[in-house]
């Protein structure tokens, strides 16, 4: 009989760091730009991605040093996903912490870090870099596609 594995059995804060740093998924959605309504508090997602994001792989170009060159970059703890309210539905960190199981996409389930692309819930193909848009213009780029889940299985 095969043993639970680690996401179903520990919490959050649980997790040795590899296994939390392999929560995540690779879809690049949560170093997409955001917009907040300074009077509603309303957060919207933008197609404007963080200078880092390598738009094809969908991971960082330089994790280990993000936050030396975008000092804003959130590095997010067990402490923090309840309180982070524009993480996608589809985030493992929140679906952990929430009490429900990873999609069959998600690389540790299916043994492929291309699922996650496959299944078209990634950022892959569809960011512009923060670099090559005027943070004034941003609200052109708002987008909704980083918070539908499609789950066919």
């Amino acid at each position: 009989m095969m043993a639970e594995p680690f996401w179903k059995t520990k919490r959050l804060a649980q997790m040795s760091n590899e296994e939390w740093e392999s929560l995540c998924d690779g879809c690049g959605l949560c170093c997409l730009n955001k917009l907040e309504d300074w009077d509603t508090g309303e957060v919207v997602f933008t197609s404007v991605a963080c200078r880092l994001l390598d738009g094809q792989s969908c991971r960082c170009k330089d994790y280990p040093n993000r936050q030396a060159t975008v000092p804003d970059c959130i590095q997010l703890t067990p402490d923090q996903v309840d309180t982070i309210g524009w993480l996608p539905p589809s985030c493992a960190y929140r679906l952990v912490a929430d009490g429900h199981d990873l999609y069959w996409w998600h690389p540790l389930v299916s043994g492929d870090a291309d699922t996650v692309h496959q299944a078209g819930i990634s950022a892959r193909g569809r960011t512009i870099s923060e670099a090559d848009v005027e943070v004034t213009d941003f609200e052109d780029y708002i987008c909704d596609w980083p918070l539908t889940v499609l789950d066919p299985s």
